[in-house]
């Protein structure tokens, strides 16, 4: 007698939920055919990570700056269409913009 059936003995009314797939999450981001641009670069001795390249509403950029600085725990701005990222995090930002359904293309070093 497997656990199954011993709950089934102990509530007999009892029905077990079927859990519902996990839909896909709906971006709210507009996705571009052209890859973003992944640079790494230093400014006054400090590497940072810049974003460039995207082609929609400039609001749905800064949702996306927004949301991966949360993402990494860290620092950064959206200054003349560039998202700039404090650190090297040009991996990890790759696969999230990846998870979300962009194409990104990695450039320098």
């Amino acid at each position: 007698m497997d656990l199954q059936d011993q709950l089934k003995n102990l509530f007999p009314d009892h029905e077990p939920e079927t859990p519902e797939p996990a839909a896909a999450e709906k971006s709210d981001i507009w996705l571009q055919d052209d890859p973003i641009i992944c640079k790494y670069e230093k400014r006054k001795g400090k590497p940072i990570t810049i974003l460039e390249g995207y082609n929609g509403a400039e609001s749905d950029f800064k949702k996306l700056a927004k949301e991966l600085k949360t993402k990494l725990s860290v620092g950064g701005s959206f200054k003349n269409g560039q998202i700039i990222i404090q650190g090297d995090y040009r991996d990890r930002i790759m696969t999230l913009l990846k998870e979300k359904g962009f194409s990104v293309k990695r450039v320098g070093g």
